[in-house]
């Protein structure tokens, strides 16, 4: 798929997407810059995904060389309200009541640059999610897990209760998760 002297890195502390890379195979290391994710408060949900996917992928590029660099973001918008990680166990509770029967969107942003060709992408996906109706009990109990706390939108698709809460998709199945894969591969072709 990509040369094979070039190093890959994932610019990202997601433990979700390293899981998902090592899952098609990639050889990669892992690489974590702090960065800003603030955004111009004029931008519609995927404008925000890709903003700050490229943030990420330009504060990657000042400290590797001769890299492929891959970046996401992921965000949860529900009728137009920007669902991010909860700030606490309250938070998290509200944000999976008001998903709670609702259609949502997940839009993943995706930054790669080949340091050695100079192309560079940035992309995104958006993915339809579809909750039944939650009842408070199993709302308090996954938040008391503790796994919808680094999530936004305060649920993980690939979790015991997260799995359960989906009703239905329409999209990326991996985009909700942060990485959308079958994206990604067909952006590697592009840049490699």
């Amino acid at each position: 798929m990509l040369p094979e002297n070039i190093p890959i890195i994932l610019a990202s502390k997601s433990p979700r997407r390293k899981k998902l890379l090592l899952q098609i195979g990639l050889k990669f290391q892992v690489k974590v810059f702090e960065t800003d994710e603030t955004y111009p408060s004029n931008l519609k949900p995927f404008q925000i995904a890709k903003y700050i996917a490229k943030q990420k992928l330009d504060e990657a590029k000042k400290h590797l060389q001769n890299s492929i660099i891959i970046t996401a973001d992921t965000i949860v918008v529900l009728h137009k309200e920007i669902l991010g990680k909860p700030k606490n166990e309250a938070d998290a509770v509200e944000m999976l009541k008001k998903l709670s029967g609702k259609k949502h969107y997940v839009y993943t942003g995706l930054g790669i640059v080949n340091q050695q060709n100079g192309k560079e992408i940035i992309d995104f996906v958006k993915t339809c999610v579809k909750f039944r109706e939650l009842n408070n009990e199993e709302i308090i109990e996954y938040v008391a897990s503790g796994s919808p706390m680094d999530k936004a939108g305060a649920y993980g698709i690939q979790d015991d209760f997260g799995a359960v809460f989906v009703e239905r998709i329409s999209g990326c199945f991996y985009n909700v998760m942060g990485l959308p894969l079958s994206k990604l591969v067909q952006k590697f072709y592009e840049i490699a």
